[in-house]
């Protein structure tokens, strides 16, 4: 069974690859050149990274680290080497999921219109307890530009919000889904860890998605907000963060998201079966490690 490898720190990587990759297929029209593309679930981070230059002492550390890792068997928790201390000021370690949405339960069937950047729900109050900066997930739309996630950038009533996105037009589609922090989604909807935790969550940031509530609990994805996230007073404070790459799977009410620098790593492995390193005739050793994230 895989386990878990603790990683040295010191010395730290000098230079980094940091790489997403997604993986998507694609059709085109030999007649039209038009194409049209989908993708695919297998979107993950890899990457190398190298190490400085190091003393015989030093690299004994990490040659025990490769090695301990048995190739691609087991993992260490990583993170983009250059972003392991966040940007923004959020003064607590991790946050936590929180679904918004119909007051606090995803939608599983509702009746929506569709028009400009207005989606009108005409069975049934669902937005209620959303607010302006957060983010809801559509599918079961006619036209597929409609269903994907949409940040509210004007609440109007339980039943009536401006969405950032442009909509294809569409009239009282019966059995759509309004959900958050679901598989598929670029958005997360969170809660500060504790009434006393607040601060500012940055475009660039790196968060930990868990798949629990406790410390302990396995960290499943890192994503990056790519853009600053709204942050809401409250008891807790609310946060909705837009992420890259996409939820892995959902996020359950109260599970952790890491923030802090000791909480935002996830799960990486050796790219490759292989460990190696380089030394020279004065015993000065230089390393590379190619790495990807367990998905």
């Amino acid at each position: 069974m895989p386990k878990l490898i603790t990683a040295p720190t010191t010395p730290w990587f000098a230079r980094s690859d940091f790489i997403l990759e997604r993986t998507i297929g694609v059709t085109a029209s030999p007649f039209s050149a038009k194409y049209r593309t989908q993708e695919y679930d297998a979107v993950y981070w890899h990457g190398t990274a190298t190490l400085p230059t190091m003393s015989r002492t030093q690299a004994s550390e990490w040659q025990s680290f490769l090695l301990n890792l048995n190739g691609i068997k087991n993992y260490f928790l990583f993170i983009d080497p250059d972003a392991r201390t966040p940007q923004g000021t959020y003064n607590g370690d991790y946050l936590k999921g929180k679904i918004r949405v119909d007051s606090g339960t995803n939608v599983a069937s509702a009746t929506l219109t569709f028009s400009v950047n207005t989606i009108t729900s005409t069975a049934g109050s669902i937005f209620d307890g959303l607010r302006v900066g957060d983010f809801i997930t559509v599918s079961g739309a006619v036209n597929e530009e409609n269903n994907t996630t949409h940040k509210i950038t004007t609440w109007t009533s339980n039943t009536v919000v401006v969405v950032d996105t442009a909509l294809t037009s569409e009239t009282t589609t019966a059995s759509c889904k309004v959900r958050q922090n679901i598989k598929g989604s670029t958005a997360l909807s969170l809660d500060a860890s504790s009434n006393s935790a607040a601060g500012t969550i940055k475009k660039g940031d790196y968060l930990a998605v868990y798949d629990g509530a406790a410390a302990t609990s396995n960290r499943i994805q890192l994503v990056m907000a790519t853009e600053d996230a709204t942050e809401t007073s409250g008891s807790p404070n609310e946060f909705s963060v837009k992420i890259q790459p996409k939820l892995r799977q959902d996020l359950t009410n109260t599970h952790r998201v890491g923030f802090s620098a000791a909480h935002n790593k996830s799960r990486f492995r050796m790219a490759s079966n292989i460990a190696q390193w380089s030394a020279n005739e004065i015993s000065l050793y230089g390393m590379t490690v190619p790495f990807i994230e367990v998905v």
